[in-house]
């Protein structure tokens, strides 16, 4: 029975298939076929399924055959003066749409030529000469970049609900009205803005750059309001206006403040009352005089890290800093006094650069730096100091000297700072005989030293062990003698151009035993030198010629 029923079963089933007639009957079963190729267009690449690159082609016309799927098409860097709304249209599922760099005109792009575009999240359309911003933009937009057009006129519903907009370098001689209340980043610097309508910004609480540099502005055209409700405003940037003072009721929530190339005279307390968060102050390049910053006038900034007072008028160090200032940048100003206590309120003050003052070194009190026990970078370049000054934290890492008219080193004006690392001595009037013996002894940690431009007429003897650059060029060295690098093994580059030095100044010996020396320049010398190095130094450029 059971032999029956099996001889049925295969009677049924027909003979065994022919190998490989499976795949020639049911093709549909075997091998996938390969999928036909993605169109392109022409000149552009197409790097993956829902992206179009045709940057930089010269494209005049905006090209065809782009696929229905593309979700980033990149048009920058053509010369393109319209969009068909047609073409534009059916690309519904573009997210990024980049046109910088075109010649497009508010003519030559229909109102409604984002509106189809309805998961479009960033366009960037910067560079080309639109003079209104376009009319209809998708709600779906996180980033508008309009930078660098001639855009004088917005729409009130143009921007939606867009996070960040850019319409700096244009025409706008007023901030937009209508603005997007969830803005978080906002870029208008480069036009022409004079004033900020009254509540313009008070909708856009969520707002945290602001960028208004390089406009028109005048106390006028700022009022008490203009930047009360920004509760979350952290960066603003109102560089290069006309502004006379500080704005009023600035946000507590500010971290950094930029007020430089100004016409600010005075500070007034009051008005930085309410920025209690305030980290970074910049009012360089103002019109503050000797009564510009009073006495406290900052004090209500605890927190503040970073003061910038670059280029500007005043005669002292304000006084009354806050206590936690970490740096304090005072370079071309009229200071010609530091008095014992000018300093004493700022123990945590890490960075001191007053450079290109007036400072003499009989007016500098022989205390005035000792407070400064965290002071890590002091820059007294520019002055008219004749000698180092006393007093001098142990703990600098970097001294910058340089362009005084210091005629003499003295030893214990640099004893004790073991943690010194760079020293500038440049352009000043230094003789080998103005040098005290052990000036450099306790100078452990020095890696660079600055000496070029001075009036020494050989390598000073007994460098620090741990130097490794040593600057020496626009002396009057005429000879280098066999020992003048025994104290420095680590040297790895060397500075002797423009000095005295002929073809055989610089005896064979001079370089033994500078293993890692792998620059010396010697160039605008009156003879081309010699130099020979180790031969295991590392071999890179080695001379100069004259």
């Amino acid at each position: 029975m059971r032999l029956s029923l099996l001889l049925l079963l295969l009677l049924l089933s027909g003979p065994p298939p022919t190998p490989g007639m499976e795949d020639t009957a049911f093709p549909h079963m075997g091998e996938s076929s390969q999928p036909p190729p993605r169109a392109c267009p022409p000149r552009c690449s197409c790097p993956r399924a829902d992206t179009v690159d045709c940057n930089g082609l010269d494209l005049q016309v905006f090209p065809d055959n782009i696929t229905r799927a593309a979700q980033h098409l990149s048009l920058q860097n053509n010369q393109l003066q319209e969009l068909p709304y047609n073409e534009l249209s059916r690309l519904s599922s573009l997210r990024t749409l980049n046109l910088h760099n075109n010649l497009l005109s508010s003519e030559g792009l229909p109102d409604e030529a984002f509106e189809s575009l309805t998961q479009l999240q960033h366009i960037y359309v910067a560079h080309n000469k639109l003079s209104v911003a376009p009319q209809f933009l998708p709600r779906s937009l996180r980033v508008a970049d309009l930078a660098a057009n001639q855009v004088t006129e917005i729409f009130p519903l143009t921007f939606g609900e867009k996070p960040a907009l850019s319409l700096s370098s244009n025409r706008l001689s007023y901030l937009p009205p209508s603005l997007p209340p969830s803005l978080e980043r906002l870029h208008l610097q480069n036009n022409f803005i004079s004033k900020v309508p009254r509540g313009a910004l008070s909708r856009q609480t969520h707002l945290r750059e602001l960028y208004l540099q390089h406009n028109q502005l005048t106390d006028s055209g700022l009022d008490a309001t203009t930047f009360s409700k920004l509760h979350h405003l952290e960066y603003l940037d109102l560089s290069h206006n006309q502004l006379a003072s500080v704005p009023a009721a600035l946000p507590r929530s500010l971290a950094v403040l930029h007020l430089g190339r100004n016409c600010i005279r005075w500070v007034e307390a009051a008005r930085l009352r309410g920025a209690r968060g305030l980290r970074y102050l910049l009012l360089q390049h103002n019109q503050l005089g000797a009564t510009g910053l009073p006495p406290g006038a900052l004090r209500p900034l605890r927190g503040l890290h970073t003061l910038h007072l670059y280029g500007n008028r005043l005669e002292r160090v304000p006084l009354a800093l806050p206590r936690r200032l970490r740096a304090l940048v005072l370079p071309h100003n009229h200071v010609t006094v530091l008095g014992a206590r000018d300093l004493a309120g700022m123990p945590g003050l890490a960075e001191l650069n007053l450079a290109y003052n007036r400072l003499v070194s009989a007016h500098v009190h022989r205390r005035a730096f000792r407070p400064l026990r965290a002071l890590r970078s002091l820059d007294l370049a520019g002055n008219r100091l004749t000698r180092v000054p006393s007093g001098l934290p142990s703990g600098l890492h970097t001294l910058r000297l340089q362009r005084n008219q210091l005629r003499a080193l003295e030893p214990e004006l640099l004893a004790g700072m073991n943690e010194l690392r760079e020293l500038s001595l440049a352009h000043n009037h230094l003789r080998i005989g103005d040098i005290g013996p052990g000036t450099w002894h306790e100078l452990q940690a020095l890696q660079v030293l600055d000496l070029s431009h001075n009036e020494l007429s050989f390598v000073p003897p007994d460098l620090p062990e741990a130097l490794e650059e040593l600057h020496l060029q626009g002396n009057r060295i005429g000879h280098v003698g066999s020992e003048a690098f025994l104290s420095t093994p680590r040297l790895r580059a060397l500075f002797l151009r423009a000095n005295r030095l002929h073809m055989t100044s610089i005896a064979p010996e001079a370089f033994l035993g500078l293993l890692h020396l792998s620059v010396v320049d010697t160039a605008g010398n009156p003879e081309q030198v010699l130099v020979q190095l180790p031969p295991t130094a590392p071999r890179q450029p080695r001379a100069g010629g004259p």
